[in-house]
C-alpha cells in the first residue's frame, strides 16, 4: 500500500457494503488512528501514569478472518435474493459480497455456490417484520492454520427443501482448505440474532480444529473464538509478557470462552480456573485442555459474578476478557473483592475498558502498561490489553 492517506479499495463492494469502513485509508494511518483513539479514551477517563506501548499491526491485513456471518436479504422489496452484508446505515437491506477481501477464496466460493443454489430454487429470505420466509444467515468458519472449514446454514422451519445437492455442490469445490462439516441451524426466533432450536448435521461433523501458538483447539458452531487467528497469537504473547513468571501461580481466566487464553497460560502456570456463561463453550474448553494434555485446568459454567462466590482457591493472577459491554457491575465488584494483586484485562471495546479501569483505579488498583493489537484491519475496532496491579 502507498503512503498517502487515500488508497483505492481492493474490494469492489467497498462503496456499498458496511462490513469494513477504512479500506481506502493507508494501513499505517489506520494504526495511528486506533492508537490515538485508545490513548484519548484513557486521558478522558482520567487514567494516567501508565506506559503506553502502542499498537501491534495485524500480520495479515486481508483474508484475515476465520469466521464470517453473512445475511440473506434483498436490496429492494421483492428484489433478487442477496447473501452478504448490510450496506452502511441500512439494516434491512443486504448486498451480496462475493468478492469480500476480509476472507480468503474458500469463503467466497462457498458464498457463490450457496446463493446460486437458493436463487435457482426460488426460496425467500426470512422477513423479520412479516415473520415469514426461510433463509436467515450463512456462517462460515475456517481454521486458518489447519484449513478445516465448517459451514452453517441458518434457516426457519417454514420450508423443507432437499439440501443434498447443495452439499454435493460444496463438496465438489476446489478448496485451498478442506470442508469438514455442513450444518443447518433451525431458528424460529423473531429476533435477528442466531439462536439454535435444532442443529442438523447434513455432512461431516459439527466442529473444526484451529491451531494457536502450537496448541490445538476444537471450535463448535456457536463457540466464541477470536476472529483473527494470527493477530490473536500476538495478543496472547502480550498477555504472557504482561504475566511475567507464572510457574507457581493460580490463574483465574474470566469469560474464558473455549478456554484459549487459559490453556495457553496453563502450559506454564500451576493451575488455571476458567469461568464462562455459555455451557457449550465450557464443554469445549474442557475438551481442549485434554486435547493438549493439560490436567491443571478447571472450567466452570456460569455467571462470573455468581461463580466467584463459590471458589475457595485464591488467585495470584486474574485474566479478564469480557464481551463488548465490558464487565457487569456486580461481577466487577466481586473481582475487586478478590483483592488479587495482579490483573490483566483484555478488551475488544476500549470504551468499556476505560470505564472499568477507572472503577478499578478507585479501588486502589494502578494501570501499569497498555498495548493494543489490531485484530480488525479496515474497521474502527481495536483490541487492547492492560496490566494492572494493587
Amino acid at each position: 500500500m502507498g503512503n498517502s492517506e487515500t488508497n483505492t479499495a481492493l474490494c469492489n463492494h467497498y462503496d456499498r457494503c458496511g462490513g469494513c469502513s477504512q479500506q481506502t485509508t493507508d494501513y499505517k494511518i489506520q494504526l495511528e488512528k486506533k492508537e490515538k483513539k485508545v490513548q484519548e479514551l484513557f486521558d478522558r477517563a482520567g487514567i494516567s501514569d501508565y506506559q503506553y506501548l502502542g499498537i501491534i499491526p495485524s500480520p495479515d491485513i486481508f483474508a484475515y478472518r476465520n469466521k464470517m456471518e453473512f445475511s440473506f436479504g434483498d436490496l429492494k422489496k421483492g428484489g433478487e435474493l442477496q447473501l452478504g452484508m448490510h450496506p452502511r446505515g441500512r439494516q434491512y437491506d443486504v448486498v451480496t459480497v462475493d468478492t469480500c477481501q476480509l476472507v480468503d477464496e474458500d469463503f467466497r466460493k462457498i458464498l457463490k455456490t450457496v446463493i446460486t443454489f437458493f436463487r435457482q430454487l426460488g426460496l425467500k429470505k426470512y422477513h423479520v417484520k412479516l415473520r415469514e420466509g426461510y433463509l436467515r444467515q450463512l456462517i462460515i468458519r475456517k481454521g486458518l492454520n489447519t484449513g478445516e472449514i465448517l459451514v452453517n446454514l441458518v434457516t426457519t422451519s417454514q420450508a423443507e427443501p432437499e439440501l443434498e445437492q447443495l452439499v454435493e455442490n460444496l463438496k465438489g469445490l476446489n478448496f485451498k482448505g478442506k470442508l469438514v462439516g455442513f450444518l443447518q441451524t433451525i431458528n424460529d426466533d423473531y429476533a435477528d440474532a442466531v439462536k439454535c432450536d435444532e442443529l442438523i448435521i447434513h455432512y461431516g461433523r459439527d466442529y473444526f480444529f484451529e491451531e494457536l501458538m502450537g496448541l490445538k483447539f476444537k471450535v463448535k458452531p456457536f463457540s466464541f473464538f477470536q476472529v483473527n487467528t494470527r493477530a490473536t497469537e500476538k495478543l496472547y504473547e502480550t498477555v504472557k509478557e504482561f504475566s511475567g513468571k507464572i510457574n507457581e501461580k493460580t490463574i483465574y481466566d474470566l469469560y474464558c470462552g473455549t478456554g484459549t487464553i487459559g490453556i495457553v497460560m496453563a502450559q506454564d502456570a500451576a493451575q488455571v480456573i476458567g469461568i464462562e456463561v455459555v455451557e457449550e463453550a465450557v464443554d469445549t474448553a474442557r475438551e481442549n485442555a485434554n486435547l493438549n494434555g493439560l490436567d491443571n485446568c478447571t472450567f466452570i459454567a456460569g455467571d462470573v459474578g455468581d461463580k466467584l462466590n463459590i471458589l475457595n482457591e485464591k488467585p495470584d493472577l486474574v485474566i479478564i476478557d469480557p464481551p463488548r459491554p465490558g464487565i457487569h457491575k456486580d461481577a466487577l465488584d466481586k473481582i475487586i473483592e478478590l483483592n488479587c494483586r495482579e490483573l490483566i484485562y483484555v478488551s475488544c471495546n476500549p470504551e468499556t475498558l476505560v470505564r472499568d479501569l477507572a472503577k478499578l483505579q478507585k479501588s486502589d488498583y494502578k494501570v501499569h502498561e497498555v498495548k493494543c493489537v489490531d485484530m480488525f484491519p479496515h474497521t474502527g475496532h481495536v483490541e487492547s490489553c492492560a496490566r494492572i496491579s494493587k
